[in-house]
């Protein structure tokens, strides 16, 4: 008999009720610890904002620790030349702790953990010996199969941090750690940055920019700007979630309420349940629509 999760808070549920069909179904991108940086620079700029959001560094095949943005453009910040791109290894600036989590790991316990290391990434063992990425974008799926009383104008507004669009890469990341935040929007537009991006535009120039000899003082427009989605209705929660999780980077704003998947995750681990989680994979009867066991 299934456990039913009906008025239980969020925070409470294991990652195994979450994700009854879903916890194990992606597979890590992993990276050697002697690898040159810029390796790592290229794979996260393909890879971050996704299901992915950070690379795992193995030592002869064992996980050792993670390399995400933060990391990257930490150290870009204090080493900003070609030279070190090329000549330092990624183990010198990776995250050195291996953030492994259970099955039976609250979402409360998983938050907190993300909180603590300002990395929105875990992961988990699969049945192969394998590892499965948590990211808060994967959160996006819970919150597309619950229901709740709120929508996107109740949850918390936020100070919305902008850039001009001219400013050198120093003084954007500067923004960027200062704030704590990912993503910065352009002023007075619907463009916004994020590390993914600087990562893409810091990628192109490394291998076709020869002549750039500090990276920190490179004018921001060169990075290419993506577009956050405007939001013109109110949407339920679980609408404003199925919103997102169609979207490669996602990203939305409505009105003056900006959400990415972090606010999605704070606001589910706040929440109770309305009516309980629902695989989306759950069978329904096809005459009277109810689900079947």
């Amino acid at each position: 008999m299934k456990t039913s999760t009906k008025g239980k808070s969020i925070s409470e549920l294991t990652l195994e009720e979450l994700f009854p069909d879903t916890l194990t179904d992606t597979s890590c991108v992993y990276v050697d610890k002697e690898r040159e940086v810029w390796v790592a620079t290229e794979l996260c700029a393909q890879y971050i904002e996704s299901t992915i959001d950070a690379i795992v560094v193995r030592d002869k095949g064992k996980p050792i620790g993670i390399v995400g943005g933060y990391d990257l453009l930490d150290h870009l910040r204090k080493n900003p030349t070609r030279d070190f791109q090329y000549q330092h290894k990624i183990e010198k600036i990776m995250f050195k702790k291996f953030p492994q989590v259970e099955k039976q790991t609250k979402f409360k316990d998983l938050i907190e953990k993300w909180k603590d290391t300002r990395r929105a990434f875990a992961v988990i063992s699969k049945n192969s010996g394998d590892f499965s990425p948590i990211s808060a974008r994967k959160m996006l799926e819970v919150g597309t199969r619950f229901k709740t009383d709120i929508s996107v104008s109740s949850m918390p507004k936020k100070k919305i941090i902008t850039f001009q669009g001219d400013e050198p890469l120093r003084k954007i990341l500067d923004l960027m750690f200062d704030n704590k935040t990912r993503k910065l929007l352009l002023v007075n537009s619907n463009q916004f940055i994020s590390d993914r991006t600087i990562l893409e535009g810091l990628s192109r120039m490394i291998k076709f920019q020869k002549d750039i000899d500090n990276f920190l003082d490179v004018p921001i427009n060169q990075v290419t700007f993506d577009h956050i989605k405007v939001i013109t209705e109110d949407l339920k929660f679980d609408q404003l979630c199925s919103v997102m999780n169609k979207m490669e980077h996602p990203y939305v704003i409505y009105k003056d309420i900006i959400v990415s998947p972090w606010d999605v995750c704070l606001a589910l681990a706040t929440e109770e349940l309305v009516e309980p989680l629902v695989s989306r994979y759950q069978k329904k009867c096809p005459h009277c629509g109810k689900n079947i066991d």
